[in-house]
């Protein structure tokens, strides 16, 4: 009777503890389950890869940190580098670290680091140790500001030195993306419309920087915050404008109860979706 007593609390115990806990789940953009393998394969084949990241999310910075090495190995070096989180006035300085001319405390005075640096630290550093462009795509702040308190016609009054920071202008922009009328509901007032305008021209930016950086048989590996890619949209919108035959392809990170069910509202959000669960410590 001991025995019998004894595997029925094994049996009862055992499945409770075996369960595999699973912080995240790589799916495609119907929610079907794929591997890091596939997933890593098809970025080997394009031209460009969107990391659309939750910013404060540990999974996602891990993640671009293997994906940066593993892309490495597999294109033999073929590889560039760029990120939302600098911007192209700050380039001479990122420039400067990359070829060891400065260490962090010296780029830190000469850029505007985000304040979660640490979290993106790790790719810089492996460009810099691998010789690999990392191209600063985004546009310095101070211009999107301008776009967001009086509209894209404020930016005609730069001279031209500063232009060079910006996308060619008139920056062409599509009132009717549901990326950009979902973030003008956002702030019904008047101001609200230069809301989407201002984010326009980040990506407008950040795809004319990632189009003057794509080299034929090398992968451009780009970080950026979801919402700069989510749907194919924002920066994919222009740089198709300018790079129609490239092959792209997009990773959205999504946080979930349950990482076995991908959120009907992040679906077809990417051509691969990860899920986290919402339970991650975030990095800041």
């Amino acid at each position: 009777m001991r025995k019998i007593l004894l595997l029925l609390l094994i049996l009862l115990v055992v499945p409770a503890h075996s369960q595999k806990l699973r912080p995240f789940r790589i799916v495609d953009a119907n929610g079907h389950s794929v591997s890091y393998r596939k997933l890593l394969r098809q970025a080997a084949r394009a031209d460009a890869v969107f990391f659309g990241e939750l910013h404060d999310n540990a999974i996602a910075h891990w993640l671009e940190i293997k994906m940066t090495k593993d892309l490495y190995e597999r294109k033999q070096g073929k590889l560039i580098l760029g990120a939302e989180m600098f911007e192209t006035d700050n380039a001479e300085a990122l420039n400067r670290y990359l070829k060891g001319q400065i260490d962090k405390k010296g780029l830190d005075s000469t850029a505007r680091l985000w304040p979660n640096f640490k979290d993106y630290k790790p790719m810089l550093d492996f460009a810099r140790d691998h010789h690999i462009p990392f191209v600063a795509t985004n546009v310095p702040r101070r211009y999107a500001s301008m776009v967001f308190h009086g509209g894209f016609e404020r930016l005609d009054s730069l001279p031209e030195n500063e232009k060079q920071w910006l996308a060619p202008l008139p920056v062409p922009y599509d009132s009717t993306l549901s990326q950009y009328r979902k973030m003008r509901n956002m702030m019904p007032s008047h101001r609200g419309a230069n809301l989407p305008k201002a984010q326009a021209l980040k990506d407008a930016t950040m795809a004319y920087n990632i189009a003057q950086n794509i080299k034929p048989g090398h992968t451009f590996l780009h970080f950026n915050g979801s919402y700069h890619s989510a749907f194919h949209q924002g920066i994919l919108w222009y740089l198709r404008r300018l790079k129609p035959q490239a092959r792209i392809l997009t990773i959205e990170v999504v946080s979930a109860d349950d990482v076995r069910h991908l959120p009907e509202k992040a679906r077809k959000t990417a051509d691969f979706i990860i899920i986290v669960d919402k339970d991650m410590p975030s990095t800041y």
